[in-house]
Parts: C-alpha cells; structure tokens; sequence
C-alpha cells in the first residue's frame, strides 16, 4: 500500500472499528497529513522508512512554531496510533513514535458557570415559539445530563423512557449508558416535544426519531448545537464565551460542590477511569471551603 491507501485504512478502521465520530476522524487526518507534508519536504516520503531522528525532526519543527504542549501532545499522540495501527498490520516494521515520550500535559482546569449564569441562561431561552421550546430543552437537557455533544444530537426519541426519568446515551466506543434526568428537563423534553418538535416535523413532512430536530425539522447538527449555545449567550445578560463542555464541566462541578462522589460523576459522564474524572475535584472549592469551615477546628 501507498501512503494515502494506508491513512485512508487508518481512518476507515477509526470510524467503523473504534466507532470515533467524524469530528475525532478528522483531527487525525489533519495530523496525518501534516506529518506526510513535513515528510514530503524533508527527505523520503514513505511511512515505512521514518526513523526516530525524523519524527525528533518534525517534533523540534513543532516546537519551533510555538505550539502548545497540549497540541504537540496531540499531534504525537495521533501519530503513535496511526504507526501503532501500520505495525499491527504489517505495513510498518516499528513505531517510531512509541519512543517519544513528552512531558506531562499542563493542567487546565476547565471552565463551568456558577448558578446564578445558568438562572441567566435558562431565563435566555424562554419564549412560546417552537425553537424557543427546543432551546430550553436542549439546555436543560445539556446541563441536567452533562453528556456530550456528538451524544446529544444523536438522542432518539426511543431512547427516552419518562416513567424512569432516564435516557439511554450511545457514548464513546459504542459504549452504552442510561443517565437520569431530572424535573425541570423532563417537563422541558414534553414541552418542546409537543409544542416544538411535532410542529416543524409535520410542517417540513419529515420523518425521523431523531430528538433534536432544527428550524426545518431535519435532525440538528453539532454546529447547530453550538450556534444555539452561542445565540442563547448573546440574548442573556453574560459576557462569557461558550463552548458545549461548558455545560458538561458545570454538570460535573455541581454535583461535586453539592455532595456527589467522584465514582458517581464518573459513571454519569461516562469516563472510562476515575483519572479523566479527578481533574473536576480541582474546581469544586465551594464545597470544600464548606466542609473546612464545619470540620476543622481552627477554621
């Protein structure tokens, strides 16, 4: 195989085998291609002939363009499991990369809202039209569950069981789990799904099970989700930027301030180890400056 039939391989086997969406399928290819670029302009062009000294080439070429720890982290990272992928079917005769090993990554706590910027929020998205109905039950949805975007749009309406208050989330590695949600988004969810959803469905005579659904009742799409999120800051009186983990990193944090364990936030945002769940006990002082104050004798 040629260079483009191995990365078209890779990518196929990412999508089908690994079940990644196409936004992670992506991210590889461009690293893919960086890296064949990076080859093409310094010597021999061929996957298998790549030493150590050409990948500590391309990574002194990375660290020369002042890239950040995390984004050569990243890029090294794809490129290790692209080889590790080659090696595993004999296109390759090593991983050149699993010799490199980088520092750890910085520590960034993630970014959430308090309470009072998701009260701001959810008094942003009331309305009486039907895509008012659908924001507030996305939002209330995004923030009640704290699932991630690729798994939000692809809800399905018999994924949904209202008598248990759960909804079945198709994660990560066609991996499955239920999450609860509460009150609020349930009498969302019924709201929009009578006042909002049924409305454009039957104007645009569409037909699918899809949950979310956009203005001509299509399925809605990630950078539709985005675009409402960045609408609904605009129309509330915050300044802040917003991203969809926000939500995610602000479903986590509050459960934490208010009590929950870090074994039950790991199960709700489905992380496959406790490791990927411990960077939120950074962010919850609120709850630990509570229990300081009630426990500790000098406090």
């Amino acid at each position: 195989m040629d260079n483009l039939e191995m990365k078209e391989v890779f990518l196929r086997y990412l999508i089908t085998e690994r079940h990644y969406s196409e936004l992670t399928k992506k991210a590889y290819e461009e690293d893919i291609t960086e890296f064949s670029d990076f080859l093409a302009a310094t010597g021999d062009t061929q996957y298998e002939k790549v030493t150590l000294q050409d990948v500590r080439i391309f990574l002194g070429e990375l660290s020369q363009r002042e890239l950040s720890r995390n984004t050569i982290s990243r890029k090294i990272s794809s490129l290790r499991a692209f080889y590790q992928f080659l090696l595993k079917n004999q296109a390759v005769t090593e991983n050149p990369f699993s010799y490199i090993h980088l520092k750890k990554k910085t520590l960034r706590l993630p970014r959430f809202f308090y309470e009072k910027e998701m009260d701001a929020l959810f008094q942003a998205v009331k309305g009486e039209k039907p895509l008012d109905f659908r924001n507030e039950a996305l939002l209330e949805v995004l923030y009640g569950t704290g699932i991630r975007l690729s798994e939000c749009k692809n809800i399905q309406l018999k994924d949904i069981d209202f008598d248990l208050s759960v909804v079945l989330i198709h994660g990560k590695g066609n991996k499955e789990r239920y999450v609860p949600f509460g009150h609020y988004a349930a009498v969302a969810l019924q709201e929009y799904l009578r006042k909002g959803r049924s409305l454009l469905m039957t104007k645009y005579h569409k037909e699918h099970d899809y949950l979310f659904v956009n203005q001509y009742g299509d399925q809605l799409s990630a950078s539709g989700i985005e675009y409402i999120l960045n609408q609904i800051i605009k129309k509330s009186s915050l300044t802040a930027d917003i991203h969809p983990h926000m939500l995610r990193h602000t479903f986590a944090t509050h459960l934490l301030n208010n009590g929950a364990d870090l074994r039950t936030v790991q199960e709700l945002l489905g992380h496959a180890s406790l490791s990927s769940t411990q960077i939120y006990a950074h962010v919850t002082k609120e709850h630990l400056q509570k229990n300081y104050r009630q426990f500790h004798p000098r406090a």
